[in-house]
């Protein structure tokens, strides 16, 4: 067990580091104290030992320290923790962390946060007071800190922090010479943008209120609330096509454009089969428990409703059926591969964007392969065989196959591969997720509203 550190226990996370997949520590953010970059040592380790970058372990215990850490967008957000915290707790905040990078800059990347790196800063330190989480809802941090236009990130990158302001900015203009066509207008707003700050000047209406998620006085010409029922299928089929393993991990993202303070109401035809959910804080807990039904003053604009999972494997209707024959010959140097792979149950609907991925041993040298549909590659370096089918055809289904070519004298594999299956099914939730109608109150407006369903492939693999 780590030594805990009683010296820093006011504070619950010390440390937060942003580290690539590459294992470059890009961003660091600490209070009240400085850690060391040494520390990250520990999750290298672990990434080297992980086959894959989700495959880390969460919460890893150091000499001194825990870290904690998730792994979003190909980074890993890793925070320092010195005294044992409730794990979920810190790893809930890192979500929030990346979810919010997305709002503001549009995507959670490497070079969007560099691109961005005086409003990350300035975003980090509302979301955290002292090491503990404050604003984490991107209402109520969009009314503190400005999110990045063209002309603020412009003058970010210029000046490296708002600090440096007009002055930067002129000298920077002036260094063009001559040879600056910027027009007067431009040079203005950069001016102007250099001498603000991206930090608002007055505190956000939302926390002084007990809805502190949702901002007063909103407005909007034309007033929309749209839900999408987002399932992934994570799924282990033996070699026969029986369910090993399967559940279903859902959620209900939400895009609420509405004015004034609506008062919403979300039910369902069959809200019975879901098990083990969780809400945005604006859902009212005891309702659900009551009466199975959402009822919520939404955020304004985007926001995660609620998460759930299916884990009954009889209520797990799985998409697609994969009949598949990878041999490897006793003698010689080769083999023979055979897949196919067709609808099963879809409930009328087209399954697409279907890519099959099979990490093919290190004996194999090539594949000389025939596709029914679609396209094939192999990598002889990293020994991937990517399928890339596309849409299922009920009539004729697709199907792979040829011979495979092994290294001379190499010993027969003793496993054979496993199929990892990616597809996606559009307006429909695979689960029997429906919803059954959308109430508002405490306006008196007509909302235009909308619900989308998509099906995709989580961890979905077929033993050979």
């Amino acid at each position: 067990m780590p030594k805990v550190s009683t010296s820093g226990s006011s504070t619950m996370i010390h440390s937060l580091f942003l580290v690539s997949s590459a294992g470059h520590i890009f961003l660091e953010k600490h209070w009240k104290c400085v850690i060391s970059r040494s520390v990250c040592d520990y999750l290298f380790e672990a990434q080297g030992k992980a086959s894959t970058p989700e495959n880390v372990p969460p919460v890893i215990a150091t000499p001194h320290h825990y870290l904690i850490s998730v792994y979003r967008d190909r980074i890993f957000f890793v925070a320092v923790i010195q005294t044992e915290v409730p794990p979920l707790f810190v790893i809930e905040f890192l979500h929030r962390v990346a979810e919010t990078f997305q709002d503001y800059f549009g995507e959670c990347s490497e070079a969007s946060i560099k691109d961005n790196v005086v409003i990350v800063y300035e975003l980090l330190e509302e979301m955290l007071d002292n090491g503990f989480p404050l604003a984490t809802e991107s209402n109520i941090l969009k009314e503190m800190i400005k999110p990045p236009t063209i002309l603020r990130s412009v003058v970010n990158t210029i000046t490296g922090s708002r600090e440096l302001g007009k002055q930067g900015v002129f000298v920077w203009v002036m260094s063009l010479g001559s040879s600056c066509s910027m027009c007067l207008p431009v040079l203005q707003q950069l001016l102007f943008f250099a001498g603000s700050s991206n930090v608002g000047e007055m505190l956000p209406t939302g926390q002084l209120s007990n809805i502190p998620w949702r901002r007063a006085g909103v407005k909007y010409t034309n007033n929309e609330a749209y839900f999408d029922v987002v399932e992934e299928i994570d799924a282990i089929l033996d070699k026969s096509g029986n369910i090993v393993f399967a559940e279903i991990q859902g959620v209900i993202d939400a895009c609420v454009k509405l004015s004034g303070m609506p008062d919403l109401t979300l039910s369902f035809v069959n809200p019975r089969l879901l098990d083990d959910v969780s809400f945005h804080p604006c859902v009212r807990f005891k309702r659900w428990e009551a009466e199975r039904v959402l009822s919520f003053i939404p955020p304004d604009g985007n926001f995660q409703l609620m998460s759930y999972h299916v884990n009954a494997q009889n209520l797990v209707a799985i998409p697609v059926y994969v009949k598949q024959n990878i041999s490897f010959f006793e003698t010689g140097s080769s083999g023979r591969l055979d897949i196919t792979v067709g609808p099963k149950q879809t409930m009328g609907k087209t399954v697409e964007d279907v890519v099959v991925t099979v990490q093919m041993p290190k004996v194999l040298l090539n594949a000389n392969l025939t596709p029914s549909q679609g396209t094939y590659t192999y990598d002889p370096v990293t020994k991937v065989l990517v399928w890339d089918i596309g849409k299922l055809n009920q009539q004729k289904v697709p199907n792979l196959k040829g011979s495979l070519s092994l290294q001379s004298g190499a010993p027969r594999p003793e496993e054979n591969p496993s199929l990892n299956i990616d597809l996606k099914i559009q307006q429909l939730a695979i689960s029997g997720l429906k919803v059954n109608r959308l109430n508002m109150f405490g306006e008196k407006y007509k909302p235009f509203k909308g619900v989308k369903y998509v099906t995709k492939a989580g961890k979905f693999q077929v033993r050979t």
